[in-house]
């Protein structure tokens, strides 16, 4: 990913001096698991680890990987040059390439999911505050883009904190998943390495031995963490979508903060653009390009082949970066973002009162009017304010066929906003807890 949308931490888990750490922690520690069972000397495995503190050269390798055409076999020769041939010679004892690529390539992506678990945590903590913040402050609620029934901001905060928090579940569960690791050999029947060393190399690596590989891990397990990505991510598009729409100016019930010296346009001085947001559905799609590929990474030819390889150097490093920042964007959008409650008041009534039309229709109903009539006479009234600017309540205690079911009183009560916010709390205490 490119640097404009990265942040250092997740970069420097897909940096090549990160990998070649992981890849000498690997060998070595398959070194030690060997030496404890005889098969290899003690004194090569503690040679080994000798070479703890060496800056592998990543130069050095990449000049070796240019005549090799492999790159384990370059970085084992470049390890061999710091730690001696004599050494060396039982580094990589009975284990293939797969062994070190794939268990490093999950160490990566466990690690990389540590981060966005934290950015998931300062987005729920964020998305928390303002749901409170605003929790009783009323808003027109929407089907259709179309006014439907008030509801609130914090409601809208509240649910998108539900979203997220079950998509923090999701995620620690693809962390679970994907937290495996495989020195098994070629083909992964163990026929030259012990099944310990791999139990020793992921006990020491943070990982669960793979129960079955093949020369490589299932990728069905990196199908769906990537798919859990994609959902996220699919997430995040949905906040910043809602965003956008209050920042419309004919809307603007909310707006991304517009910092002193900032610009929103090159042509008009008076802009102030939801940048952030849009911003966030870009990113979303590039989170959600990776899924389809890795999918189509689990089918593989027999034991292995590598078409899943070129895919997964690039979905790696670019949807974890992506997500990272993405994440990181959105909580600072929703922590300071602008809310307007009286704006949000204004748009309420700007159809004088026909959002109450529910209301009215299950009173018409509970006085014995039949559904069929009583839509028919709340429409009728509706149709008015729709088409000419009338107020909906002045034309219902005008019509007599709706005063014959309903006192003034009675419907002057049917347009009483506090109705709408009665179960605020309840739904809190669903998503939130006792507070």
């Amino acid at each position: 990913m490119i640097p404009r949308y990265s942040r250092p931490d997740m970069v420097a888990i897909w940096s090549p001096e990160t990998k070649f750490r992981i890849w000498f922690e690997i060998e070595a520690h398959a070194c030690d698991a060997m030496a404890e069972m005889d098969v290899i000397p003690r004194e090569n495995a503690e040679a080994v680890w000798a070479a703890k503190d060496v800056e592998f050269d990543v130069a050095r390798i990449d000049e070796i990987e240019a005549v090799t055409k492999h790159d384990v076999i370059a970085f084992l020769t470049h390890l061999a040059e710091h730690v001696g041939s004599d050494a060396a010679r039982f580094v990589h004892q009975g284990m293939t390439s797969s062994d070190v690529l794939d268990t490093t390539y999950n160490i990566q992506l466990t690690r990389a999911c540590d981060i966005l678990l934290v950015d998931m945590d300062e987005l729920l903590e964020a998305l928390r505050r303002r749901a409170f913040e605003h929790k009783m402050d009323i808003r027109i609620g929407r089907s259709h883009g179309i006014h439907a029934e008030p509801t609130t901001m914090g409601l809208t905060f509240a649910r998108f904190y539900a979203e997220m928090r079950r998509n923090r579940l999701r995620l620690q569960r693809a962390r679970e998943e994907i937290a495996t690791g495989a020195i098994s050999g070629a083909v992964g029947t163990f026929a030259n390495i012990d099944p310990n060393v791999e139990s020793h190399v992921c006990s020491m690596m943070g990982l669960k031995p793979e129960p079955i590989s093949t020369q490589v891990i299932p990728r069905d397990r990196h199908a769906m963490f990537f798919a859990t990505l994609g959902v996220i991510a699919s997430s995040i598009e949905n906040i910043a979508i809602e965003i956008r729409h209050m920042q419309r100016t004919e809307v603007l019930e909310a707006e991304e903060f517009f910092s002193k010296g900032q610009k929103g346009s090159s042509a008009m001085p008076h802009k102030r653009n939801p940048v952030l947001t849009e911003n966030l559905t870009g990113l979303a799609r590039l989170v959600r390009m990776s899924v389809i590929p890795a999918m189509e990474n689990v089918a593989l030819w027999h034991e292995r082949d590598i078409s899943h390889s070129s895919v997964e150097r690039a979905i790696g490093p670019d949807t974890t970066v992506t997500l990272d920042f993405a994440l990181h964007r959105l909580t600072q959008v929703i922590d300071k973002l602008v809310i307007y409650p009286d704006t949000m008041l204004e748009n309420m009534n700007k159809f004088r009162g026909l959002v109450m039309s529910q209301r009215v229709l299950l009173a018409l109903t509970q006085a014995g009017v039949s559904r069929e009539d009583a839509y028919t006479l709340v429409q009728r009234n509706a149709m008015k304010v729709w088409e000419q600017g009338r107020d909906f309540k002045t034309e219902l205690l005008g019509d007599p066929e709706v005063t014959a079911a309903l006192s003034p009183e009675e419907i002057e009560e049917k347009f009483d906003l506090a109705y709408h916010t009665k179960h605020v709390d309840t739904i809190f205490t669903r998503v939130f807890g006792e507070c």
